[in-house]
């Protein structure tokens, strides 16, 4: 749900905007607020399924965006909708390190490439099929449906966990979550999102002034923080580890790079193109499909013979891809025009998304498995959140100038040159990553018990 709904709202924005007469600046913040609320508390998030029990938060997170989902079909305006949408975050901020630190504490090491390939790939479907069915059920009643849909998800997803996925903590830890850091952390993402969203249409004004020193001001107290609290929301020593910080800064760039695409090609290809809503949609399934088909075997791959020929040759893919759809201008036929981009790109995803996933988690301590999956959903998100909030006016689009397709057009082929880069430094970045993290450790049997008996006994 949290993934579908990062893009599933992206091809709806032509007809919120109409519907609820909103700027480039109203459209942004409805697709910010909830990266914000889910870039700021996924790390406390994280934090608290590893104190309290993975599947708990995780299944209140569930039923919490279920709840939001409700919130943002039914409103009737664009603050209303942007502040449910600031819910909905909160709630996909719960449910999303959980995910993956229940399988990383539930699979054994040999396994969890795999296992985290499957995750990843499903994960990408769900982000690339959004446009999808965001078109269809936006032809078929209402950019309400895009939300409201997500209800009996919610109801089949607490099920299936309370059924099936087994309870896991992390036992060593004690005392209390850093909650004064997920807030400064938090205070410091909105000033910064605030300042970097509103400067293109207000200028240097008090208000964006403000966010901005409240911003820098926030980031830099939750550095200070992380470093000198007693238990600290991220531990430092994380960051020790050059192929966790390489991993993540790889994340960062990719995802900004497909965040900022992946809004704007539904927009280029509505707008510019004339495509209704469900064929825009339908524009990207090749890009699902091909991560449905080699995400896990990536996965594999990577555990394997080791990540780095795919943390580096992945988004250098990507790159090209972009480069290759900058050639969908008004009057490209899809098959020529618009595909053969989408394959090298989805090429690139299916590369990448997999092994710079388990890398990250292979880098950390197994204990510390819901934090690293926080920081990395974390990163991923506010990679997002930053190209959603400064490419439209790097691209020169303000205002309602989304809705002219010279200006459009001129603005997506912009976006794309600057995506393209960000993806191939992220890719070259990934030379210095370790290529036996993935490396299965040998099993230590303990000489004093049978194993044909039982496992052996822990102290």
């Amino acid at each position: 749900m949290a993934m579908l709904d990062s893009t599933i709202v992206n091809v709806a924005l032509p007809r919120i905007g109409a519907e609820l007469e909103a700027s480039v600046a109203g459209l942004q913040w409805i697709l910010d607020g909830y990266l914000l609320a889910l870039a700021s508390l996924i790390l406390i998030a994280g934090s608290l399924g590893d104190r309290y029990g993975r599947r708990r938060v995780f299944v209140f997170g569930v039923v919490w965006f279920g709840a939001a989902s409700l919130l943002c079909g039914l409103a009737p305006t664009t603050e209303l909708l942007v502040a449910a949408r600031v819910l909905q975050g909160i709630g996909g901020a719960l449910l999303t390190p959980g995910s993956l630190a229940i399988l990383h504490s539930a699979f054994a090491k040999a396994d969890r490439g795999r296992a985290i390939g499957a995750w990843s790939g499903l994960a990408g479907v769900a982000t690339a099929i959004g446009p999808l069915l965001g078109g269809v059920l936006v032809q078929a009643w209402s950019w309400r449906l895009a939300f409201l849909i997500n209800l009996p998800f919610a109801v089949v997803c607490v099920w299936l966990a309370r059924r099936h996925v087994p309870e896991s903590r992390d036992e060593s830890l004690t005392g209390h979550p850093d909650v004064l850091g997920s807030v400064v952390g938090a205070l410091g993402l909105a000033g910064v999102t605030g300042a970097l969203v509103e400067a293109p249409v207000r200028g240097a004004d008090p208000l964006v002034i403000t966010a901005a020193v409240v911003g820098v001001s926030g980031l830099t107290a939750f550095v200070l923080l992380q470093l000198r609290g007693r238990e600290p929301l991220v531990p430092p020593s994380l960051f020790a580890d050059r192929t966790f910080v390489l991993s993540n800064a790889l994340t960062f760039l990719v995802y900004a790079a497909l965040g900022g695409v992946m809004v704007l090609m539904v927009l280029q290809l509505q707008v510019s193109l004339h495509y209704p809503p469900t064929i825009a949609g339908l524009a990207s399934v090749p890009i699902t499909l091909l991560l449905l088909a080699l995400s896990a075997k990536s996965g594999s791959l990577a555990q394997k013979f080791g990540p780095r020929a795919q943390l580096v040759g992945g988004p250098i893919l990507i790159g090209v891809g972009m480069l290759m759809l900058r050639s969908v201008v008004p009057g490209a036929g899809y098959w020529t025009g618009v595909l053969p981009g989408l394959l090298v790109f989805g090429l690139g995803l299916a590369a990448v998304v997999a092994p710079v996933t388990a890398t990250v988690l292979a880098a950390a301590p197994d204990r510390h498995a819901g934090i690293a999956s926080g920081v990395n959903n974390a990163v991923a998100r506010t990679g997002s959140l930053v190209a959603v909030a400064v490419l439209p006016a790097v691209a020169g689009l303000t205002g309602a100038q989304y809705a002219d397709p010279t200006a459009m057009t001129r603005g997506w082929q912009t976006a794309l040159l600057v995506c393209a880069v960000a993806s191939v430094i992220g890719g070259l970045m990934a030379l210095g990553v370790d290529n036996r993290v993935l490396e299965t450790a040998t099993e230590h049997h303990d000489p004093h018990s049978c194993p044909v008996d039982g496992p052996p006994a822990r102290t």
